[in-house]
């Protein structure tokens, strides 16, 4: 299969700049994977679709102001960093603004008058990637107050006070990520209690966005391409939860990508595996799914693996049609109804 087949058109004003102005307030898209039909609802409806007794499973990691801008020692240029994983006290993976130009040797002055310099050329990643190392350690304490909130290079704006809120789930707990595990956006207090009221049960994971969420495919062939890991932790409560539902035929619907990655990974002879794991599994039409059921996602980037994952799921509702024929014609009836686009869009769910 070609990356190219899952390319689209996309108006630029469908691409959401800001949140929805009330958390929760966006539109939803169910798809059927049965019937091959879809129906247009709203994000709070979810307690009313969902069955009782289903299992919603969160990715409950916490966006770290991740975005830093640097002056260049040599030529006194302002650089833009994105941090994406953190090696040691000292030293980061990270994306670079304009990387070609950035050598191993550049030092750059940080807020606070903190140096550091680029260690190596690709950090195991490609070229946007480089080892950043500072001069001192830096932990979440130092860039809550010198970082900023990483919103994605789609949105064409600085962020704001506001973001530090709207990008972030309102369960956030464990700080690690470089980008928000955006499906989750959608979820208010509120609506955490109308699902446990219709007996919706809740559980959630930890895995930190990072290289293998960011690295584009860049392949021609969707086989090629090598995704990066990416850290999670699932505890024994979770773990139980998710087991317990499969055993009792009760649907088990992760909420975001990640936390399908996530539950894929782990799941070894019939359980989840339990504590820290890493994630590299690449999830594309012809994927087998074993431990999910549902998917409560955004609408994703044109040729991303992301956009690759919900094909895959979108083909396992037993009927015999291709995944990534009806997420895209999916996709082209939210462009024509208007739907909003990426992290502070609007959501799909199939079923």
């Amino acid at each position: 299969m070609k990356t190219q087949d899952f390319s689209f058109d996309l108006p630029e004003g469908l691409i959401a700049q800001t949140p929805p102005a009330e958390r929760g307030r966006s539109r939803l898209m169910v798809l059927d994977r049965a019937s091959r039909s879809l129906s247009h609802r709203m994000a709070a409806d979810l307690p009313e679709i969902l069955e009782g007794g289903a299992l919603l499973v969160f990715n409950d990691s916490k966006v770290r102001k991740a975005r830093l801008y640097g002056e260049s020692k040599r030529a006194g240029v302002q650089v833009e960093f994105l941090l994406l994983q953190k090696l040691d006290a000292h030293t980061w993976r990270a994306m670079v603004q304009r990387s070609r130009r950035r050598r191993p040797g550049s030092r750059y002055v940080f807020p606070g008058g903190l140096e550091g310099e680029i260690r190596d050329a690709r950090a195991d990643g490609g070229g946007e990637f480089r080892l950043l190392r500072f001069d001192e350690p830096i932990d979440d304490a130092w860039l809550d107050v010198h970082g900023h909130i990483p919103l994605p290079p789609y949105i064409k704006r600085e962020d704001t006070p506001e973001d530090a809120s709207r990008y972030q789930t309102v369960y956030a707990a464990a700080p690690g990520s470089a980008a928000a595990p955006t499906a989750g956006l959608h979820f208010t207090r509120e609506l955490l209690t109308r699902l446990e009221d219709r007996g919706i049960e809740t559980a959630f994971l930890t895995l930190h966005v990072g290289l293998g969420t960011f690295l584009p495919v860049r392949t021609e062939d969707i086989e090629d391409h090598r995704m990066h890991e990416e850290i999670y932790v699932i505890t024994e409560e979770t773990a139980s939860r998710v087991e317990k539902a499969k055993a009792e035929g009760r649907k088990v619907i992760a909420v975001g990508t990640t936390s399908v990655r996530t539950l894929e990974s782990a799941w070894k002879n019939g359980g989840l595996l339990r504590g820290e794991g890493a994630a590299s599994i690449f999830i594309y039409p012809g994927y087998t799914f074993k431990a999910v059921d549902g998917l409560f996602t955004n609408f994703h980037t044109p040729r991303s693996t992301l956009l690759m994952l919900a094909a895959a799921f979108a083909e396992t509702g037993g009927g015999a049609f291709s995944g990534r024929d009806f997420i895209m014609d999916s996709y082209a009836c939210a462009v024509r109804e208007g739907y909003r686009f990426f992290s502070y869009g609007d959501a799909m769910l199939i079923l």
